[in-house]
C-alpha cells in the first residue's frame, strides 16, 4: 500500500488529492448521519460545511507528508494545487454565493 502512495508524479498528486477529500467527506457524512439517527436528532450533529473543511485538512496533511517527509516535490505540488482549488471553492460557496 505504501509503495502505491510513494510516487513522484504531478498527475498522481492531482488525481489522488482530488479523490481523497471526497472519500473522507463521504465517510464522515455517513458517520454523522448514523450518529444523528442513533441519538434521534432531526438535524445532523456536525454541519456539512465543517465536514467539508475536515476533508480539506486531510489534503493539508498530505502536503506535509509529500513535501517534507518523503521529498516528492512533483506529487506535493499536485496535492498543493488541488488543495488550493478546494479551499477557494469552499470559501466561494460559503461566503460569495450566499
Amino acid at each position: 500500500m505504501m509503495k502505491l502512495l510513494k510516487r513522484d508524479n504531478l498527475l498522481f498528486g492531482v488525481i489522488f488529492s482530488a479523490l481523497v477529500p471526497w472519500i473522507i467527506f463521504g465517510l464522515l457524512y455517513a458517520l454523522n448521519r448514523w450518529i444523528s439517527d442513533m441519538a434521534h436528532h432531526e438535524q445532523a450533529i456536525i454541519q456539512t460545511s465543517t465536514l467539508q473543511l475536515i476533508a480539506i485538512v486531510v489534503n493539508v496533511l498530505m502536503i506535509r507528508q509529500y513535501l517534507s517527509k518523503w521529498k516528492y516535490d512533483k506529487t506535493g505540488k499536485g496535492v498543493l494545487l488541488v488543495t488550493f482549488v478546494y479551499i477557494i471553492a469552499f470559501f466561494a460557496k460559503e461566503y460569495l454565493l450566499k
